[in-house]
């Protein structure tokens, strides 16, 4: 894996914490990674749409 740093809103931190700490995720990393995964899948590697 590669390490990418990013600057987020303090909302966007406070609600990745929230999701730890109800222990649907590990951790940040997770939360981020799965919500860049779904977004991947959304948007280029699910239903192929024509522009």
């Amino acid at each position: 894996m590669k390490l990418v740093t990013v600057l987020l809103p303090e909302a966007y931190l406070e609600g990745l914490d929230e999701l730890v700490r109800r222990n649907m995720y590990p951790s940040r990393s997770n939360v981020i990674r799965s919500a860049v995964r779904d977004l991947l899948k959304q948007e280029l590697w699910g239903n192929k749409r024509e522009k």
